[in-house]
């Protein structure tokens, strides 16, 4: 059985789980973060505005995934698919990032550098957990303004509220008119949200860990393109359809057309208004979005921090 290791200072843990750093994990899950962003951005933005959408603010109504394709393009052109790309870059990017560098320093300092030991789903899930609360803290901001630059309509639309000139330019504003206050908005579903990437990579490791194990192999042997595809989309397809309502809380949260009193009021007056089907707004574009975009981003960390590290080594 593999125990957990005991902390004798916050000190002594930081600098024990620092030793355990590796930047091909940062480097990979950038890569992973960027490719799936650029690829698949425009159905991220979609889901966002149906998840705002509560029929009572002046903003577009889309019956459907094709309606608002067509809708967003022949009102705003292409560019308008890709409002908000900037900061949606950045902050898939680093989130994906930092989390992949994040849980692995933290499962390798567990496995006290042995990549070979088991841990189990319980573990798995808290070192998920563990990684997402520090990605989530330095990267709010980054999704906050994505979620306003998405939300900004065309001039069909003049009373639709406060535009921006571009990402530096929603930061600014933001810090300035809402205060450090305004750039955490969403962070409490946010937390919410750290269950889902638990759940995500709990079932991707144990996945892996299974499958290697049916194969006579060691858990952390290489795996085929199509294992990695597989594994992805089943963790993630089990995810999102158990915390996807926490999605549409933090969107609303973020919207700068809506004025809520926090989480509790949100949900309190999606219910009200909307019932329990407001809470899966968008779900549709949001599956069609992220298991093609989870897909890409685990091959391409999976093969990407392989390769790096087989050239740094």
């Amino acid at each position: 059985m593999t125990s957990v290791k005991t902390f004798t200072s916050p000190t002594a843990a930081a600098k024990s789980v620092f030793q355990h750093v590796k930047y091909e994990h940062l480097v990979a899950g950038v890569t992973g973060g960027v490719a799936s962003t650029l690829i698949l951005h425009p159905l991220d933005l979609i889901k966002i505005r149906f998840a705002v959408s509560d029929g009572r603010s002046p903003t577009p109504q889309y019956h459907g995934l094709r309606n608002a394709v067509s809708t967003i393009f022949r009102e705003e052109g292409l560019r308008g698919l890709y409002k908000g790309v900037t900061p949606n870059v950045w902050g898939s990017g680093s989130a994906w990032g930092f989390y992949f560098l994040f849980y692995n320093s933290i499962k390798t300092w567990v496995q006290g550098g042995n990549s070979k030991t088991p841990l189990g789903p319980t573990m798995h899930m808290l070192l998920a957990a563990q990684a997402g609360v520090l990605t989530l803290v330095m990267t709010n901001p980054v999704w906050v303004v994505k979620t306003r630059l998405c939300l900004q309509y065309s001039d069909a639309y003049p009373n639709s509220g406060r535009n921006y000139a571009g990402m530096v330019d929603a930061l600014k504003s933001i810090y300035r008119l809402e205060g450090v206050r305004g750039l955490y908005r969403g962070f409490v579903p946010g937390m919410f949200g750290v269950s889902h990437g638990a759940i995500q990579f709990m079932a991707y490791e144990e996945m892996k860990n299974y499958y290697n194990e049916y194969r006579n192999c060691p858990i952390d042997a290489k795996l085929g393109t199509m294992e990695y595809l597989g594994f992805a989309a089943t963790s993630k397809l089990l995810a999102a359809s158990v915390t996807y309502p926490y999605q549409v809380i933090r969107a609303r949260l973020q919207d700068q057309y809506h004025n809520y009193q926090g989480s509790v009021d949100c949900v309190r007056q999606t219910w009200r208004y909307e019932g329990y089907r407001g809470f899966y707004k968008g779900l549709v574009p949001n599956l069609t979005r992220v298991l093609p975009a989870t897909m890409i981003t685990f091959v391409t960390y999976e093969n990407v921090w392989r390769w790096v590290q087989h050239y740094t080594s």
